[in-house]
Formats: C-alpha cells, structure tokens, sequence
C-alpha cells in the first residue's frame, strides 16, 4: 500500500506537484489546469506580500504613537482568524480525493489533529510574542532586514524535515542572508539606534532572530503535517489550519493578557494614543487583517508547492518595508542597511535561480519520460 501511494502519480499532495507537470501537456484541459494554479501563486503572493508590508508598518506605527502593550500587539498577529472561518463551508467539497488515495492512506484521529493545532498555536504565540519585543526595540527597517534570516532557517529545518536540497547555490543563498541580518549588528551609534538603549538593541536583535528560526521551523512543520498527517487534497484544510491555529494562539496570549495585568491598562493607552481612540481601534484591527492575510497566503503557498518556496516569496517583501519606513516614519537608510538589503536581494536571486534549474532540469525529465512511454506504445502496436 505504501508503494503504490509513493509511485501513483494521481494521489500525491497537490503541494507536491512541480510546476513542470503543471505545465505539461498539449490539451485545453492542461492549460487550464496551468492557468488556474498560476492565477493562484499570483494571488497568494499578492497575500504575502501586501499583509507582511501592511502588517508590519501598522505594527510599528502601533508603539510610535503610544501604544505599549506588549500583549495586545502580539494578539493582533492572531486574532483576525475569524475572517477566515466562513471560507471553511465555502471549500469543503472543493474537490473530491481521488480513490487511490482513500484506500492507501487513512484520515488521522480528531485527537492527532487537536493535538497538532495546539503545537503550532502555542509555539505560533511564542514566536508572536518575539516578534513584537524585536519590533518595539528596532527601528522598522532593521527589523524587517533581519527577518531576511528566516528563510536559512527554513531551509536548514526543511533539509531535515521535509528532504529540501542544499545545492551550491541554496547554500550561496542562505549564507548570504545571514550574513545580511548579522551585519545589522555593527551599525551602532546610529540616530534610530540611539533613541533605545543599546541594551534593548540587543534583545530587539535577539528576539527577532529568534522568531525567524521559530517561523522557518513552523514553516517546515506545517508542510510536514500537509503530507504525513493531514493528507487532504481541498483548500479546506488550509483555512483550518489557519483558524484553528490561531484560535490556540489567540487563547494562550489572552492568558498572557490578563496574568500580566496588561489589560488594566489598555482603557489608558487608548485614551493617551496620539492620534485618538478611533485611530488606535482601526489600527489594531487593520493590523488583524494584515496578519490574516498574510497567514492566507503563506499557508497557502506551502500547500501549493513547499515551506521554503512561500518563505522565499515571504523574503521577497523585505525591500518594500525599509523602502515605505523611510517614506513614512522617516527612518534614515544608511550604508550598513543598504549593504544588508544588497545582499539579502543577492540571497534571494541565488535561490530563484536554483528554483529556475530545477524546472527547466524536471522539464527535461518529463519530456524524456514521455518519449520513452511514445515509442513503447509504438512498438507494442507494431
């Protein structure tokens, strides 16, 4: 049973599907076929990158005008999970799993899902909580510059998990983005920086980096469950995965709101906000939507292709945010920064390239493994 599952190319993953036997085929069906999944890279892409760049400058904007609340900015990364709840009716029958699938593989217990939603809904808190220390100690741009590092995190967690290949040029990729965020470190003295103390800089740095290894582990984890666990062919699961992680996430940092004594004062920080209590409640809710978002397309590009392909399509968006901090918060792009978004773009092309030769190599294979089937048939006819 496991061999047919592995070999029957009918009943594998969606999420496992290259983008070359998408693409093959000379029939209208194909072609729609093909369209269909671009249009959905496309429109998970725009997910990705307009709520991270969204999310992240309400974020900031949230601590630049009085907020303080630690855990009230960490809730809102989870806490738009709602939105996405009517999409689960809407795509439950969506697609019908093909019989091959059904007999070889079996739908895990209530209690295996329960208790994965809960893993990743703590630790999805955990690493919100980090994200919003490095964003309250950093200016938005170094902060942003040094989430770059997530995705060499997701591809060393991926290699292990899910059998990611490091090639020459992935690893050109991944040392780069390191090399991007760490050099963060070194620029000091300058104006941001002096506004918080250096030791905050450092928690900042350190809690950021952090979050990106919690995020490229969470990343890899999520596609794992997608193939071993999970097993499902329908957009369904995506949206479940979505609501029911964030609904744990949402229910550990409300625990964290009120052990903390936080949420005595929340009346005070409205009142005191710069812009006014209408503004503060728009941001908090905009920034929720931002991140459900965000969490939309970034599952989705996993179940769709792979953890480390929408980590890639994550670290795509790192030059909008430093780009839109110094038109908006008026942070200053020094050389340092510079350097470090040269070399996390350089990082980025290092791994579009490989992701290039592989299709183009897949390409190859298929049209090989066609030529061949053509002139068995031909032969068996003869």
């Amino acid at each position: 049973m496991v061999e047919v599952d592995e070999e029957e190319p009918t009943s594998t993953h969606d999420g496992d599907r290259s983008t070359s036997e998408i693409q093959e085929g000379g029939t209208g069906s194909s072609r729609v076929v093909r369209y269909k999944w671009w249009m959905q890279m496309a429109a998970f892409t725009i997910f990705v990158l307009s709520g991270q760049s969204v999310a992240t400058m309400l974020g900031r904007l949230y601590f630049n005008n009085g907020g303080n609340s630690k855990w009230m900015a960490t809730l809102v990364q989870t806490a738009g999970f709602p939105i996405t709840f009517p999409f689960i009716f809407f795509f439950s029958s969506s697609k019908t799993t093909p019989k091959t699938h059904q007999i070889t593989s079996r739908k895990p217990s209530w209690i295996v899902i329960a208790a994965l939603y809960m893993f990743l809904g703590i630790f999805l808190a955990a690493d919100c909580m980090l994200y919003t220390i490095g964003l309250n100690f950093l200016p938005v741009s170094t902060f942003s510059l040094i989430c770059a590092s997530q995705l060499a995190f997701n591809a060393f967690f991926s290699h292990f998990l899910n059998r990611q290949k490091i090639t020459p040029l992935i690893t050109n990729s991944l040392v780069l983005l390191s090399f991007s965020s760490t050099l963060l470190v070194f620029q000091g003295d300058s104006e941001e920086t002096a506004k918080t103390s250096k030791s905050k800089y450092i928690i900042g740095f350190v809690c950021t980096v952090a979050a990106s290894a919690g995020f490229g582990l969470m990343l890899s984890v999520t596609q794992l469950s997608f193939q071993k666990i999970l097993k499902s062919e329908t957009y369904k699961v995506v949206f479940e995965m979505i609501v029911y992680q964030n609904l744990t996430a949402s229910v550990v940092i409300l625990v964290g709101l009120f052990a903390s004594g936080e949420w005595k004062s929340i009346k005070g920080e409205m009142e005191d906000f710069k812009s006014g209590k209408v503004p503060y409640v728009m941001n908090l809710v905009w920034t929720a939507i931002s991140w459900q978002v965000f969490s939309l397309g970034c599952v989705g590009l996993i179940f769709k292709v792979s953890s480390l392909f929408s980590n890639v399509i994550s670290t795509l968006g790192i030059p909008i945010v430093p780009v839109f901090a110094v038109v908006f918060f008026h942070e200053k792009m020094n050389g340092v920064k510079v350097i470090s978004m040269l070399l996390a773009i350089w990082g980025f092309i290092s791994y579009i390239y490989q992701h290039y030769l592989d299709d183009l190599k897949e390409k190859a294979e298929t049209k090989t493994e066609n030529r061949e089937v053509d002139l068995t048939e031909t032969r068996i006819s003869q």
